[in-house]
């Protein structure tokens, strides 16, 4: 059965690249944002959404740790994508007569370098794939965009230069998320858990919280905190942990995590990509 995948972009995103790479099969269903991409699986009108995470560059995803803790999704997968950056230009456009290039201001920031030694002035866009758009419809030799792949090839865009970014590992980690848990079985494989909890009011609680990870040999590969209602006093945590909660080890860390906590969810169990090899 073909599943209906929601993103936050326009068509060519990197968002939308992360679907074509996980689900080859499926519809997606492009948003104006995130909670517009999680509206679209709480309502029907999407299986799935592919939400991003963490970019090795530049940290987490902002709002991504607060919407999706209330949002009633449950994690099933995640997906890595390297982000290349490309020079996209309209057709029968050439490297050299390229003055202007148009972006996100993020993914022009990771390509000063190329910008620099070539001579061409970086103009914000509002997103990756819509600058390539812009592009497109434009038809101006002068100016090109800097996008994916994918992007260029929806656009009817020409290559004139691949993988310009000057960070050469740049990746963001992508969350598939479902209306319904489905968490891996357990004896599955390397997996992953994610989850978010609050720490009761007393001294050291994140301090001895965390212990029992230490003691029972538990790799948390990821903690962040972020406040709540916008409280300087209320604040949760996201972690990431390696293992099972029917893991015997991951088991009694979560039971002693929960002594010291005032409330903690697990938001998926799902396999590791194969990509957390190579890091």
């Amino acid at each position: 059965m073909t599943k209906t995948i929601s993103y936050q972009g326009e068509p060519g995103a990197y968002s939308h690249q992360a679907c074509v790479e996980t689900y080859p099969d499926a519809q997606v269903l492009p948003c104006h944002s995130f909670e517009g991409a999680i509206a679209a699986v709480k309502e029907g009108r999407a299986d799935l959404a592919m939400l991003p995470v963490d970019n090795s560059t530049y940290g987490r995803v902002a709002d991504i740790h607060t919407l999706l803790p209330d949002s009633g999704l449950h994690i099933i997968a995640e997906h890595f994508v390297r982000v290349h950056v490309n020079l996209l230009g309209v057709r029968g456009a050439r490297l050299q007569d390229v003055k202007v290039a148009r972006s996100h201001a993020v993914l022009l920031g990771q390509c000063r370098g190329f910008l620099a030694d070539h001579g061409i002035r970086a103009e914000t866009g509002t997103d990756t794939a819509g600058s390539a758009h812009d592009i497109a419809k434009g038809g101006d030799t002068s100016r090109a965009a800097l996008a994916s792949e994918l992007a260029g090839k929806i656009y009817g865009l020409d290559m004139l230069a691949r993988h310009i970014e000057d960070n050469t590992h740049n990746t963001t980690r992508f969350l598939v998320t479902a209306p319904q848990a489905q968490p891996a079985p357990k004896g599955a494989g390397k997996v992953m858990t994610t989850i978010v909890f609050e720490v009761r009011n007393l001294p050291a609680a994140l301090y001895k919280a965390m212990g029992g990870f230490a003691t029972n040999g538990v790799n948390m590969v990821k903690l962040e905190s972020y406040m709540l209602n916008g409280s300087f006093n209320a604040t949760a945590f996201y972690a990431d942990v390696e293992g099972h909660p029917q893991d015997p080890p991951l088991k009694r860390a979560l039971d002693e995590l929960a002594y010291f906590t005032s409330s903690l969810r697990i938001l998926g169990t799902y396999p590791a990509s194969s990509f957390r090899a190579q890091l």
